[in-house]
């Protein structure tokens, strides 16, 4: 095998023509004989190149609808047979196979199919069989053949031939290789957990795919390599979501973004403005509001001092009030569906904050996997889309609880979703006014949550926490009554919980006894 190869004859074809015409002037410049099929043929031809039909060369026409075209031994036999193996040389001349160098192929747009929501017979006709074979092909006989399967490599493989007098060297067949192998496997991936879901059930083997989006500067930590990928869904968030001004987000930046859209992307716009302040993947302040700028207010006061540096999501329209009182202290990022453009011009003074739009919220009751590495293998669960309802609430204390304190609980629950386990919520009319994340005891979060409404009141010359009269949440059960005795001291009034612990009587009677109202959900949120 040589370090540099020819290009003689390259078969080009792909869904996507993007650059296809430039591509096949510059190879047949150069000389190249360019063999195609169908669309790809056509467009080749309308723009003067000459092309030859793969049919041509095989003998055989399309058949059945396009499914059996390139699946044939000249093609095959001209992308496998290695070039300095005699055997392989000769089978080629016994059977009037010729050498194919090159082969360009794009896959038919499965993904795009999906995303749609096309129906399983269309979905299934855009599974691409041909392609993926001729990728493997050439892509496994890189000693002698190129593979391109991206358009955004055009360039650099004219470039190489430009460089190197029409041939190509080792590096880029290799590299280009690599490049298909993984094409293939995503496309694979995406086919299979397609069909996972088609299907029902648990499969035998799961794998996950993606394309680069972004090489970034280091991972959560400076020490650490880090790449974000995309999976081709449409679904509106970080991946989706144009980003207007500031510099690139950092893997820190989009985890936290995440979570910071996926919980606002829990409060319907038509309901009212909602707001979510998160740091460190945690919430931080969320709340809603009359207008967007009071949501961001009253958000922003639960927790003055962690929303410095943190992530800020909007349900609706950024707005120049909001805008205003955003710029009021540092923050990473802001992501919202839209933004107006007063706002954007207000931030636009701010060259470091990042301002994100997406053009919607994310569906927050579909079902995504979330899967989790682990030493030796992965985790793989529904990502958490439980809710209740007024009616998934059982009262179990003497007290009945308000009419406000059964909305400020719902509230209050949507937000313990998204919170590291163990997770305790304050909240009072409608926005969080304590939270304590992520503690190994669920006590200690009780007292962290109400500690900081201490801290807050004083900042802000409250004669009181603003837990004082607040309505608590726990994802998880109470295991000992110290967490609620611990909630009622900081002057909370009504509890939800999912209940279910071997010492729910005792928890219920030290309710009753602190006159507290309680209602059990009979789901948990852990989130770890």
């Amino acid at each position: 095998m040589a370090n540099l190869h020819p290009v003689k004859r390259a078969l080009l074809s792909v869904s996507d023509k993007t650059g296809l015409v430039d591509f096949g002037r510059a190879l047949a410049a150069r000389g190249v004989e360019l063999l195609s099929t169908g669309g790809t043929a056509k467009a080749l031809r309308e723009a003067g190149l000459e092309v030859k039909d793969v049919s041509e060369v095989t003998g055989f026409p399309e058949m059945m609808d396009g499914r059996v075209k390139t699946l044939h031994p000249v093609v095959h036999g001209g992308l496998l047979a290695l070039r300095d193996n005699e055997n392989h040389v000769g089978a080629m001349q016994e059977h009037g196979i010729g050498e194919i160098d090159l082969v360009v192929v794009n896959l038919y747009p499965f993904e795009e199919t999906v995303a749609k929501g096309a129906e399983y017979d269309e979905v299934i006709e855009n599974i691409d069989i041909g392609g993926p074979a001729m990728i493997r092909s050439a892509a496994k006989n890189h000693g002698f053949v190129s593979v391109i399967v991206d358009v955004e490599d055009y360039t650099p493989y004219l470039e190489e031939l430009e460089a190197n007098d029409g041939q190509t060297t080792y590096a880029l067949r290799q590299r280009f290789a690599q490049t298909a192998y993984a094409r293939t496997a995503a496309y694979d991936t995406a086919v299979s957990t397609w069909m996972a879901e088609a299907v029902g059930g648990t499969p035998r083997r799961r794998t996950f795919g993606g394309t680069l989006t972004q090489t970034l500067r280091y991972g959560e930590n400076p020490h650490q390599q880090a790449a974000f990928y995309t999976d081709g869904s449409s679904r509106a968030g970080v991946a989706t979501a144009q980003q207007h001004q500031g510099k690139e987000l950092s893997y820190n930046n989009i985890n936290d973004t995440d979570a910071a859209f996926e919980l606002v992307s829990e409060f319907a716009p038509e309901n009212g403005p909602a707001v979510a302040i998160i740091k460190h993947a945690n919430p931080c302040g969320v709340a809603t509001g009359a207008t967007m700028a009071e949501a961001y207010n009253r958000a922003f006061d639960c927790d003055r001092t962690s929303a410095f540096g943190g992530i800020i999501a909007l349900n609706q329209t950024l707005d120049a009030a909001t805008a205003e009182a955003i710029t009021g202290i540092f923050t990473e990022v802001v992501i919202a569906p839209d933004a107006d453009a007063d706002a954007i011009a207000i931030f636009e003074k701010k060259k470091n904050l990042r301002l994100l739009t997406t053009g919607g919220l994310a569906d927050p009751t579909t079902a995504r996997l979330a899967p989790r590495q682990v030493s030796g293998g992965w985790l793989v669960q529904d990502r958490d889309i439980g809710r209740i309802s007024m009616d998934d609430l059982k009262v179990v204390t003497k007290r009945q609880p308000t009419d406000q304190e059964l909305s400020d609980m719902l509230f209050a629950w949507t937000v313990a979703k998204h919170v590291k386990s163990n997770a305790i919520i304050y909240v009072k009319d409608g926005a969080t006014v304590g939270v304590g994340a992520g503690q190994m005891s669920r006590v200690d979060s009780t007292r962290i949550a109400a500690r900081k409404a201490v801290d807050m009141a004083e900042a802000m010359g409250l004669p009181a926490p603003l837990t004082k009269g607040s309505v608590v949440a726990s994802d998880a059960f109470f295991p000992f009554a110290d967490g609620l005795i611990t909630a009622a001291e900081a002057g909370a009034t009504a509890l939800i919980q999912p209940g279910g612990s071997m010492r729910d009587d005792e928890v219920i009677a030290a309710a009753d006894e602190a006159g507290l109202a309680m209602v059990f959900t009979g789901m948990r949120h852990f989130r770890h």
